[in-house]
């Protein structure tokens, strides 16, 4: 233990050559969790080919489908013996990555990267309203933190290689790197940090390089020709439709946790709550194809499709309450791409009723259904530049930058102001409430944090001995504008100096609260 602090306090007093080990650290991570989220997505997208071929045959053959409807509960069997082998299996992923990062969590990577890849094929394959960049996330974060145990690398760094990991799978989920890369920032860290940066773009950079050797460079979404924004009148109605999505991403983030309750409340046995929505998409696959599984689909369909306002309205329901239905459960799976989803029919909601009005022509259809994707992101996320950024890559519209960050910070500001949580920080604080019988089974460690003193925070303008620091901790360096600084008890923090600390894993939360609380 001794050994590994001293090797941690060296890294963090000289950081360019731990910069440069991220770097190329980053690309190995990049490598290998490009290679696994391809052929993630090659499963996935076969399902999605097949799907609907295997419910035509089935309505020719209608003496199959008590078959179907067998194999449906033996892959909610299947399910259900995969989240009880791993709980870190269930659900986004997400929250569980965040948790870790937090030093309130821990996984064993190698089990959770089998079983959610497994448990997520066969669930988002089977018509689940579940997206694959929560899992995509998860499995590059094990991708990370396993090299980095493999290699025994430091706590610290094991960190930075499990954030790096997770940037690349969301990267490579969509063809995003620079999507990857905020994400790692805006969501997963909230910390703009030289080393997350490091190992995060060369991550996401390389995994993105991998899935495009086999899925080419074409965006996820195919929206084709999409006008350009210039003219004034169109940026005050997507103001209203930042604020129009933004409402219906509240509905999101309400229903949620009821969603997760009903379920855990529910009178059934456990094997059989994931059973529930299989067998509810077996009935889907027949009267709403369209809601079934991820829904990239149906977003290329809004673009090519005159639907009408009363059709619109039930794709709009129906995907809502099966992805509610669907994560309700606790099955491996996301709620990313749903989320776009959801955003791409509003807006087209929104667009339908604003062309009936008189308030926009028909060609600036295609504009709100792509900026409704990321108004619904950043009003259920709380992330809107990542949103902005991620629409941007994913639909290959890259003369939208401001039209998107206009509408993306309209919803997130909605959210705001009606005190709406960000989706994964309410998921984690649920699997939290778990803690008393989480810290039984992990073991305290001393962890180096990196720490950024926040503008008119509790740090900002104190001396460190002036500071209540959590017991034991002990600051390693202080980096100000790039120079490294002796951490004595008469030196003076101000805003934007890096903290380099020592403590126990269960003080992290504290110490970040230390830098960004705002003084009263």
């Amino acid at each position: 233990m001794q050994s590994q602090i001293e090797t941690a306090m060296r890294i963090f007093t000289d950081p360019r050559h731990f910069k440069l080990r991220l770097f190329l650290e980053g690309n190995i991570i990049g490598i290998f969790t490009g290679l696994v989220i391809a052929l993630f997505r090659y499963l996935l997208e076969l399902s999605e080919r097949y799907t609907p071929l295997l419910y035509g045959w089935l309505r020719d053959n209608p003496g199959w489908i008590p078959a179907w409807g067998a194999g449906l509960m033996v892959i909610g069997w299947l399910l259900y013996r995969i989240v009880k082998w791993d709980g870190m299996t269930s659900g986004s992923g997400i929250p569980q990555i965040k948790g870790i990062l937090a030093g309130k969590m821990d996984m064993n990577w190698a089990r959770v990267l089998v079983l959610k890849f497994t448990g997520a094929v066969l669930g988002i394959g089977a018509g689940l309203s579940l997206g694959r960049e929560g899992p995509s996330v998860q499995l590059g974060a094990c991708v990370g933190q396993g090299i980095g145990r493999m290699t025994h690398r430091s706590f610290a760094e094991n960190h930075y290689m499990l954030t790096a990991g997770a940037g690349a799978g969301l990267a490579a989920a969509f063809n995003a790197p620079l999507a990857g890369v905020m994400f790692c920032l805006e969501e997963l860290t909230k910390n703009f940090s030289p080393f997350v940066l490091m190992g995060a773009i060369a991550a996401a950079v390389t995994s993105t390089t991998v899935t495009q050797y086999f899925f080419g460079m074409e965006p996820v979404f195919h929206m084709g020709d999409i006008p350009v924004v210039s003219t004034g009148s169109i940026y005050l109605l997507l103001i209203l439709l930042g604020a129009f999505v933004g409402v219906l991403g509240l509905a999101f983030n309400r229903l949620l946790p009821q969603a997760l309750d009903g379920f855990a409340a529910a009178p059934l046995p456990p094997w059989a709550k994931p059973m529930v929505p299989l067998l509810t998409a077996g009935v889907l696959g027949f009267v709403l194809p369209a809601v079934l599984g991820g829904g990239s689909r149906l977003v290329d369909s809004l673009v090519v499709t005159d639907y009408s306002l009363c059709w619109l309205v039930i794709l709009l329901l129906g995907k809502f309450f099966f992805t509610m239905l669907c994560f309700g459960s606790g099955v491996p799976g996301g709620i990313f791409l749903p989320m776009l989803v959801l955003g791409s029919v509003g807006g087209a909601i929104f667009a339908k009723l604003a062309v009936f009005f008189g308030l926009m022509e028909p060609v600036w259809t295609v504009n709100c259904i792509i900026f409704g994707m990321a108004a619904y992101f950043s009003s259920v996320v709380k992330s809107p530049v990542t949103g902005a950024v991620l629409i941007m890559e994913m639909t290959g519209s890259f003369d939208h930058m401001l039209a998107l960050i206009l509408v993306s910070m309209t919803a997130y500001l909605v959210a705001d102001l009606t005190n709406g949580a960000p989706v994964y920080d309410m998921l984690l604080n649920r699997s939290l409430a778990l803690r008393a019988r989480l810290e039984d089974a992990i073991k305290h460690r001393r962890i180096m944090s990196e720490v950024i003193v926040g503008m008119g925070s509790l740090l900002d303008g104190a001396c460190i001995r002036d500071v209540k620091w959590p017991s034991g901790s002990l600051i390693v360096n202080v980096n100000r504008a790039g120079e490294d600084m002796a951490p004595n008890g008469d030196l003076c923090l101000t805003e934007g100096d890096y903290l380099y600390i020592l403590s126990d894993d269960i003080h992290k939360s504290s110490l970040e609260l230390l830098a960004a609380e705002k003084s009263t």
